[in-house]
């Protein structure tokens, strides 16, 4: 695991997730008067782990963080990135075939927040994104994740092309989108092994990465847009691969 400087998070849900997956808090602020029945849980978790609380002015709450932190931030131990046979092992210990997303050069923090959180919904087994010229795990991709982040491993890697190559040697199956000649996603062989490349904004996949495809699918669309937001096309592959992973299984 590669670790990284301390930061904060803000919001109920993301602090309280962040507790529940024993994750390593150093001190936890919020704001006096707000209302402790909406917090009760988050405050009796951090007695339990003996984090220290400290009830302090909302100005400085909001000086801890510019997000919507509904008065309660934490400072924590930075996330930490997941090794590729991660991935694996997560998948082994559901007795599943392993399904991950690879993001190339994915931008936007929430759209990586919002990806993260139908990954968890739907049990992918694991996140890949690079390293250069894309979003890491942040406090902002943390808040809009709504503490999916504590639950999905991610895994940060040099070279996506490479680790295309090596996760093929393994036995998975690349998958990604292209509008042009290319199969309807409803059509996926989704019981497969499986890798997911959902492209960057704007951009898209990566030629590099297109080549290396096992199967390209695109999203029909008869409206004026000709392209998704990023993480409803991921949504929409994710919740495509659980539908027939789940009639598989009966």
């Amino acid at each position: 695991m590669t670790e990284h400087n301390n930061e904060m998070i803000a919001g109920k849900n993301p602090v309280l997730e962040a507790l529940r997956s024993g994750r390593e808090i150093n001190k936890l602020w919020v704001a006096e008067g707000v209302k402790k029945t909406g917090i009760n849980e988050v405050l009796d978790l951090a007695r339990e782990r003996g984090v220290l609380v400290q009830f302090v002015p909302k100005k400085k709450v909001d000086q801890l963080s510019s997000e919507n932190h509904q008065g309660i931030v934490a400072s924590v131990a930075a996330y930490k990135y997941a090794e590729l046979e991660d991935l694996f092992d997560a998948a082994k210990a559901k007795n599943e075939d392993p399904f991950f997303l690879i993001l190339d050069e994915l931008e936007d923090p929430h759209n990586l927040g919002s990806i993260m959180r139908t990954a968890d919904a739907i049990g992918v087994h694991g996140i890949i994104i690079p390293k250069r010229r894309a979003v890491g795990l942040t406090a902002v991709v943390a808040k809009a994740s709504t503490g999916a982040i504590e639950h999905v491993p991610v895994v940060r890697v040099t070279n996506l092309a490479q680790t295309v190559d090596e996760l093929k040697e393994k036995g998975v199956w690349i998958a990604g989108t292209d509008a042009k000649g290319s199969a309807d996603y409803r059509k996926m062989d989704a019981t497969l092994p499986l890798a997911v490349i959902i492209g960057s904004e704007g951009r898209g996949m990566s030629r590099l990465l297109k080549d290396k495809c096992d199967f390209l699918y695109h999203l029909p669309m008869i409206g004026h847009v000709n392209s998704l937001n990023a993480s409803v096309a991921a949504a929409l592959l994710m919740y495509e691969v659980y539908r027939k992973r789940q009639e598989k299984n009966g």
